[in-house]
């Protein structure tokens, strides 16, 4: 009986041990296009962009300045003013849901969690006919971490998206 005991609490041990029920295991948005609310983004405001998959939606807002035209390259890093937000639905959710003048009751958002660390890096060129600026978006060394203290370190997506801004016209 003596060694029972220690063989029970051993197993006893390995089945209280919780080895983090991480629930996201990646996030993969690669194949999904960046999406916007307004016909055209303005360089000079708050810009928000969403990629959606599923039930699961990445929004990122840009400070106002931060889709600077004529700026080759621009590195931002996160801050109150630029976040990166995962969320996770209880259902699929759709462009309606971040578009709407009035969001709509459903899905809910299960879970939300902000990026507490990272970089926006936006490369900007302007197009071969002039009227555009054409900014690719990259997100480097982003880390989420969800309210249960686990955590996402060193999530980096090469291809955020690619949004246009137009030239501005000349007095």
């Amino acid at each position: 009986m003596k060694k029972l005991i220690p063989i029970f609490f051993g197993i006893l041990l390995l089945n209280s041990c919780d080895d983090g029920d991480l629930q996201i295991e990646t996030l993969d948005f690669d194949s999904v296009a960046v999406q916007f609310c307004d016909s055209e983004l303005d360089p000079t405001a708050s810009n928000v962009l969403f990629k959606i998959n599923g039930d699961e939606a990445l929004i990122l807002t840009l400070q106002a300045g931060a889709l600077n035209n004529g700026t080759a390259g621009n590195n931002i890093t996160l801050s109150t003013q630029t976040q990166l937000v995962y969320r996770i639905f209880s259902d699929n959710v759709d462009t309606a849901y971040f578009c709407s003048a009035i969001p709509p009751t459903e899905p809910i958002v299960t879970e939300e969690i902000v990026a507490e660390a990272g970089s926006i890096i936006i490369t900007t060129v302007m197009s071969t006919d002039g009227t555009t600026f054409d900014h690719t978006i990259q997100l480097s060394d982003i880390i989420l971490v969800n309210s249960l203290g686990e955590s996402i370190t060193d999530l980096t997506i090469n291809d955020f998206g690619e949004v246009m801004t137009a030239v501005p016209a000349s007095n």
